[in-house]
């Protein structure tokens, strides 16, 4: 590993200039005035590979984003690491929070800002980086090696499980490797082990045909905005339960294990709610933030809109009232199961003055892994390598949902050695990556190779 780890301490610069180029492309797949971008996007990350020395090299279109797929399977007898991550990033507003442009990305005090830097360009890119070292090197690999790059996990992979099952044969692999997760802190390499699941939803509420006057009509009719509100109020109680009959019933409870070994990790729920701007932190009785964030299901608003919002003054009864909101959910939840729920509970509560359309938007499973399987030894060695620390193990309180289909489709495991910052801002403006972490990251997926070839 000698040669390995000289040569990527020697390409340092380069790697971040192949990174900066990147970044430069508004891979925003959410947004269809990108849609050309997207699919240069896709091209780039399918020269990344062919540089990194990787083989066929395929873009693949899908009704959506194209998908990228790129091997090395040259290793008779070694394991086969199948390599996911995403190229698509989220929409940049609001752009005027931004302090550089969000695809001009800039370099301050060895972080590097831009969308797409730690979700998940930077992220993808090190393992890029790691293979091309072993090859230029060695020439060969010590395990084999599959790419499988997508363009729609930032709008739920709606293509993915059906390229997945139709190209199983292809895809065919011991254990996935996926950097896309934050460590636990700075300086505290970390291994997620769980992932939540995500039921994701929007509500729209008609109360009449249009607006109405509200001194003329006021008191008449009900108002959706009113209505929406108390519908959204009703589905926590005062201790932060969610109160959709059947809710908890197959939650995975945590065990005295995790929860001790929560409890021992360096995080003060006061620093906290500090960093969040929070007055003070709230949620679920009995419960941790940490055993609420990583082991526990919830209910969230994401967006409510109604009525008037424009300057000034206008008494009006909106029509309509519309929410998007989501459910994470936790091992054994099942999103279909807590779908119907959630439908029929809805239901049953909103008031006959409402005409109620309710639209399943997106989501996924929940995931949790053995902490016993060698992909993950092989991983805790590689962090310890890469960052002169040994790593601990988190779970997230976020969703991957290919997660759950590589162990349901391909019955492969999931390792997720991520390298992002909790406050490096994915998804919000100023998203940053430190750079010491993206350089650690290199050498640790070139170890994790190395390691998991040799102890196969």
């Amino acid at each position: 590993m000698e040669s390995v780890v000289s040569f990527i301490k020697q390409n340092k610069d380069r790697y971040v200039a192949d990174l900066v180029e990147f970044l430069k492309i508004p891979s925003v797949s959410s947004n269809s005035a990108n849609n050309a971008d997207t699919g240069r996007c896709a091209q780039f990350v399918a020269d990344l590979m062919r540089k990194a020395g990787l083989e066929k090299v395929e873009v693949f279109k899908t009704p959506g984003h194209p998908i990228v797929y790129g091997e090395w399977c040259n290793a008779p007898d070694r394991p086969v690491v199948l390599v996911y991550g995403h190229y698509d990033v989220q929409p940049v507003d609001p752009l005027n929070l931004w302090e550089t442009p969000p695809f001009e990305p800039a370099i301050r005090n060895g972080e590097i800002y831009a969308r797409g830097s730690a979700d998940d360009k930077g992220q993808v890119y090190i393992h890029f980086a790691a293979v091309e070292a072993h090859l230029k090197q060695h020439g060969k690999l010590p395990v084999n090696v599959k790419f499988l790059i997508e363009g729609e996990e930032e709008v739920g992979s709606e293509n993915l499980d059906k390229f997945i099952e139709s190209h199983k044969d292809l895809l065919d692999s011991d254990v996935v490797l996926i950097s896309d997760s934050p460590m636990f802190e700075r300086g505290v390499p970390s291994i997620c082990y769980g992932l939540r699941g995500l039921c994701y939803y929007q509500i729209d509420l008609r109360g009449t045909k249009s607006d109405l006057h509200s001194g003329s009509f006021g008191g008449a009719v009900a108002n959706p905005n009113f209505v929406l509100a108390q519908l959204l109020a009703g589905m926590k109680d005062k201790n932060g339960k969610v109160t959709i009959p059947g809710f908890y019933k197959d939650v995975k409870p945590l065990t005295a294990r995790e929860r001790k070994e929560f409890k021992r990790l360096p995080f003060s729920e006061k620093k906290y709610a500090k960093e969040l701007g929070a007055g003070e932190l709230w949620g679920e009785k009995g419960y941790t933030a940490l055993e609420r964030i990583w082991g526990r299901p919830t209910f969230e608003v994401n967006g409510i809109l109604g009525g008037f919002t424009g300057e000034g003054a206008k008494t009006v009864i909106p029509a309509v009232a519309m929410a998007k909101v989501s459910m994470r959910l936790v091992p054994n939840q099942s999103p279909d199961k807590i779908a119907k729920l959630f439908e029929r509970h809805l239901r049953k509560i909103c008031p006959k003055s409402m005409q109620l359309t309710i639209t399943r938007m997106h989501g996924g499973k929940p995931w949790v892994a053995s902490l016993d399987h060698p992909a993950i030894h092989a991983a805790s060695k590689a962090f310890e390598k890469g960052f002169g620390k040994r790593p601990v193990f988190t779970r997230e309180g976020g969703s991957i949902p290919v997660v759950a289909s590589f162990a349901d489709i391909l019955k492969a495991p999931s390792v997720l050695m991520g390298i992002g910052l909790p406050d490096e801002n994915a998804h919000a403006p100023n998203e940053k990556l430190d750079l010491g972490n993206f350089h650690g990251g290199i050498l640790s997926s070139a170890h994790f190779f190395d390691i998991l070839g040799r102890e196969a």
